[in-house]
């Protein structure tokens, strides 16, 4: 039986066996782009082939991408379909339930979980969706769908904002798919209860990925007041509140989040100890400073500054910026947790740019702890983008 799916090729130079090994991506100028190919609707199913015609794997295409295709299966003849995903979503969700007591983690993290450019956060009965490949795009019914009789979530939100939906070409029109909510969502962690806004937060409401950093850093924090800079929602001042700190102030630039961070320290026992200060990171860091304030325990949890090479350079400026106006404010022997979710600076890159920040500073560090997104973020072999999340705790010393 002849294949109706659409062919697409690799060019001559272009080596198969690193997709063969299992690299997830091909961009377009690895493959033949002819009038065919262009005009091939974004999201396609189709198989891939090597410059001899000999199939590759099973991919989707979108012709409005640098990344045109992107290897769903190494099965050429395998059908992407509602049984499909829903073996995708069963392995996904097999390795969370090893891993936490509640449904709160992130169950898809795109490749690393064999589902390209797709993220889905789950809130107990609710979860958020983040199509940001075509294809995904294309099957988002078929996914809620799938998603519902696997993990028996009876919400199901569609967030598509951020940049990578933008690169694919696609809307940033969000929605709910099934089901709703009513208000943001307590979330435990760590011993702190956060509140999620699904709907209209922050990406889908809640960062999972920094949950081993903020336990390890409520470790430390323990009687100590507790500064944590770009907090959104109170990542790392809950879990030290949660953990013993004395206090903590929360800094952040979004009133809403704000109101959430008081909400979850309320909920949390804490809001007795816990304070808020709405500005702009850098005033904040700066004006503290000239107040003669310090902490114990100082974390800053910026957005990512180089999201992409080309910003490369003013990224890593701007996390030496961090670190030197941040170091100040940390009491002697105190630690300084920096953190970077940026895919194009690498953990060298970021390490030696706070380091210069924590010099420039006046101040002598240890680094006692490197640390990384939650095991709910498995990395892809071939790909740096899925260990994006960069930790780096630091004792000052006096």
């Amino acid at each position: 039986m002849t294949d109706p799916r659409p062919v697409i090729r690799l060019r001559p130079k272009t080596d198969p066996r690193r997709i063969r090994r299992g690299a997830p991506w091909v961009y377009e100028n690895e493959a033949v782009t002819d009038r065919r190919t262009k005009a091939l609707p974004p999201g396609t199913i189709a198989r891939l082939e090597d410059a001899e015609r000999r199939p590759i794997a099973t991919v989707a295409v979108n012709p409005n991408s640098k990344i045109i295709a992107r290897v769903l299966d190494l099965d050429p003849e395998a059908v992407i379909d509602e049984g499909w995903l829903a073996a995708r979503l069963r392995a996904a969700l097999d390795l969370r339930e090893m891993l936490f007591d509640a449904p709160f983690y992130r169950l898809i993290h795109a490749e690393g979980d064999g589902m390209p450019g797709v993220v889905i956060d789950r809130f107990g009965d609710t979860a958020v969706l983040q199509p940001n490949a075509a294809w995904a795009d294309v099957l988002t019914d078929t996914l809620t769908a799938a998603l519902i009789d696997v993990t028996g979530v009876t919400t199901v939100i569609k967030n598509a904002s951020g940049r990578a939906r933008a690169l694919e070409g696609l809307d940033d029109v969000s929605t709910v798919l099934a089901g709703g909510v009513a208000g943001p969502i307590p979330v435990p962690m760590n011993g702190a209860t956060y509140l999620a806004d699904v709907e209209g937060g922050q990406k889908t409401g809640l960062f999972y990925d920094q949950r081993p950093n903020h336990a390890f850093v409520a470790r430390l924090a323990k009687g100590t007041d507790v500064l944590d800079v770009f907090s959104h929602v109170g990542g790392f001042a809950l879990a030290a509140l949660a953990g013993g700190a004395r206090s903590a102030l929360s800094v952040d630039g979004s009133a809403p989040a704000l109101e959430l961070a008081r909400g979850g320290a309320d909920l949390t026992g804490a809001g007795d100890r816990f304070e808020t200060l709405q500005s702009d990171a850098f005033d904040a860091l700066t004006a503290l400073a000239e107040e003669g304030r310090q902490f114990g325990t100082v974390i800053c949890d910026p957005p990512a500054f180089a999201p992409a090479k080309p910003a490369l350079d003013a990224g890593l400026r701007a996390y030496e910026k961090v670190a030197r106006l941040s170091a100040p404010l940390v009491a002697p022997g105190g630690t300084l947790t920096l953190c970077s979710c940026s895919h194009a600076a690498d953990l060298t890159q970021f390490r030696q740019a706070s380091l210069r920040g924590i010099g420039r500073a006046g101040r002598t560090a240890q680094l006692i702890r490197t640390g990384f997104a939650g095991p709910d973020h498995p990395q892809h072999a071939h790909l740096a983008e899925t260990g994006y999340l960069k930790a780096l705790t630091f004792r000052l010393l006096p």
